[in-house]
Order: structure tokens, then C-alpha cells, then sequence
């Protein structure tokens, strides 16, 4: 099995605004950029985009090590989804999961590999996310209003 590392980011101009997502994959001494932006998202929503969009990128199960500087990613995909999932998408306090759509999909995306999610702090000097920020803010440019 392939051993990957992803770094994830998500930017947003105003909350909600124009968005952008970024993702830096490596492979060995191989690196992939993807990104893109959205109108009328919140930075949740882009966080949440460029994992689903990195991992959804590669074509066969993998190792991955996903550093992501986004708390709200992390700890939904690793504590609360299985919650939310036997609640019929709803939280503890019976209100819908905000974010349920792409909160599937990432669950969709994540079945096909082994990863181990990393929080990273943000523009705290780590490589791989402020790679991953600069992609970000570079989707999120071609969606910038002026």
C-alpha cells in the first residue's frame, strides 16, 4: 500500500464569502497540488472540501498521514461523525449536523484508505500547511468579489 502524506487547507473572504481549498499530496519524491474556490462558502465548508477532494484524487487505497490545521475536520471525522451518523445526522442537542453533506462524503472518502489524521497549528511555519494555505488562498482568488 502506497504511503501518502496530505496537507489540507481552507481560506475564506468574509464567513460566509468567496472560498478556496488547497491540498498538497506526497508520495515519496512526488508532489501533487490541486485546489479551487467557491462562492458563497464558509471556511468550514472549504476545510472540509480539499480532504474530501485530496482524497478522492488517488485512484487506489492508501497509507496516509492527512495533516489538516482545522480542528473542526479532525475532530468530526474522528470523534463525532459515528454520533451523528447513528443520530440520523443530527447532533446531541437534536438540531441537523451543519455541513452533513460534505460531512458524507468525507466519510465515503475516507473508507477506501488508512489514514491518521495530524493536527497541524496554522501559520505556525509547518511546511506541507502553508503550502497548503497558499493553494487555498489561490482557489480562493479566482472566487474573490470585488
Amino acid at each position: 500500500m502506497k504511503k501518502i502524506t496530505i496537507y489540507t487547507d481552507g481560506a475564506c473572504s468574509g464567513n460566509p464569502g468567496s472560498g478556496g481549498w488547497g491540498a498538497l499530496l506526497i508520495y515519496d519524491d512526488h508532489q501533487k497540488e490541486i485546489m479551487e474556490g467557491a462562492f458563497e462558502t464558509t471556511n468550514n465548508r472549504m476545510e472540509l472540501t480539499a480532504a474530501i477532494e485530496a482524497l478522492n484524487v488517488l485512484k487506489h487505497p492508501c497509507a496516509i498521514t492527512l495533516h489538516t490545521d482545522s480542528t473542526y475536520v479532525k475532530d468530526g471525522i474522528t470523534k463525532w461523525i459515528r454520533n451523528w451518523k447513528s443520530n440520523g445526522w443530527r447532533t446531541t442537542a437534536k438540531k441537523p449536523v451543519k455541513n452533513a453533506d460534505l460531512w458524507q462524503a468525507l466519510d465515503e472518502a475516507v473508507q477506501r484508505h488508512n489514514i491518521n489524521w495530524c493536527w497541524v497549528k496554522g501559520h505556525n511555519g509547518d511546511e506541507g500547511n502553508e503550502r497548503a494555505d497558499e493553494l487555498a488562498n489561490m482557489g480562493l482568488n479566482n472566487y474573490r468579489v470585488l
